[in-house]
C-alpha cells in the first residue's frame, strides 16, 4: 500500500512553478470518464421524469441541457481544485481566447446564443410547423448551433439558429392551430346559383374539424369565360399543411357527390365554333 501511495505522490512534471503528481494525472481522466457516464445517465433519466410530470418537449430539452452544463462546470471546477490550479491562472488564456472568438467565431457564438434564446423565449417550439426560406416543415429539435426541421417531403433541414431570429419565419402553431383555407369550384352556365350555394354549405358542414366561428362563407366569385365561379372559405384546426390539404380534398369529394346528385354540372373549358355556310359555298365555287 505504501508503495502505491509513493507512486501516486511521485512528481510527474512542473508547470508554472506547480508540481503535478502521477495521482493527479490518473485522477483527472477517471473523473472525466465518470462525468461522461453521469451525463449519459442524466440524459436518459431526467427527460423520462419530466415527461411523466407533463413537461413539454421544449422544457425537457432546455432543462436537460442546463443540467448537462452544470455537471460539466462542476467537473471542470473539481478538476482544477484537484490539480490545485487557481482560476486566475486562466485570466491571460481566457483573454486571448476571447479575442480569437471575437475575430474568428462570431457566427458560431451568434448561433449558440440564438439557440439559448429560442429555448428560453420559445417563439419556436418542438412540433411547430414553420415556413423558412420557401421551405415548410416540422421542428424536431432545437440544438445548440442549429435547429433540425423535417420538411413535408421527409428531408431533414438544418437551419442556423441566428436565421430563425433575424429573418422572417412563419410559425403556423405559434398561438393556436386555427387556420383558414378555401376551395374553388366552377359550375356550368344555367345552373341555379342558390342551389350551388346551399350544396356547398352542406358539404362543408359534413367536414370534420371545421370551426363554427368564424362561420364558413360561400362567395359567388365571378362570371367566368366558361363557368360560374364559386369559392368557399372555412376555418379548421390543423397543425400541418397535410391536414389542410386532406380537408380540402374531402371537401371537393363532398361537393362533387352533391352536385352529381343534384344534376349540377361542374364546368370545364370549352369553345363554340360557328361556321358561315354562305362563305363556305362561295369558296367551293371559286
Amino acid at each position: 500500500m505504501n508503495n502505491i501511495m509513493e507512486f501516486l505522490n511521485k512528481p510527474a512534471f512542473e508547470f508554472m512553478s506547480r508540481e503535478f503528481t502521477v495521482g493527479m494525472l490518473i485522477l483527472v481522466p477517471v473523473l472525466f470518464l465518470i462525468a461522461i457516464w453521469l451525463l449519459k445517465v442524466v440524459s436518459r433519466i431526467i427527460p423520462k421524469l419530466l415527461i411523466k410530470n407533463g413537461a413539454t418537449p421544449d422544457a425537457v430539452q432546455f432543462i436537460n441541457r442546463v443540467i448537462q452544463i452544470l455537471v460539466l462546470v462542476v467537473v471542470v471546477i473539481t478538476t482544477l481544485d484537484i490539480l490545485e490550479v487557481p482560476l486566475t491562472a486562466f485570466a491571460f488564456v481566457s483573454g486571448a481566447v476571447a479575442i480569437g472568438v471575437g475575430f474568428g467565431a462570431q457566427t458560431i457564438i451568434n448561433n449558440f446564443i440564438s439557440g439559448w434564446i429560442l429555448m428560453w423565449e420559445r417563439p419556436i417550439r418542438i412540433g411547430d410547423t414553420l415556413e423558412v426560406n420557401d421551405a415548410r416543415g416540422r421542428v424536431e429539435a432545437i440544438n445548440t448551433r442549429s435547429t433540425r426541421i423535417r420538411r413535408v417531403d421527409g428531408v431533414h433541414m438544418l437551419v442556423p439558429n441566428s436565421q430563425l431570429l433575424e429573418n422572417t419565419v412563419i410559425n403556423w402553431n405559434l398561438v393556436n392551430t386555427e387556420t383558414r383555407t378555401s376551395v374553388k369550384v366552377g359550375v356550368a352556365y344555367g345552373s341555379s346559383v342558390r342551389d350551388v350555394e346551399r350544396l356547398i354549405y352542406e358539404a362543408v358542414d359534413k367536414l370534420e374539424g371545421v370551426l363554427t366561428s368564424p362561420a364558413p362563407a360561400v362567395m359567388f366569385d365571378d362570371f367566368g369565360d366558361n363557368a360560374l365561379n364559386f369559392e368557399v372559405y372555412y376555418w379548421l384546426n390543423a397543425s400541418s399543411e397535410m391536414e389542410r390539404r386532406k380537408s380540402r380534398s374531402d371537401c371537393r369529394f363532398l361537393i362533387s357527390d352533391a352536385f352529381e346528385k343534384a344534376g349540377i354540372v361542374i364546368a370545364f373549358p370549352q369553345r363554340d365554333i360557328h361556321i358561315d355556310g354562305e362563305l363556305l359555298v362561295t369558296n367551293k365555287k371559286q
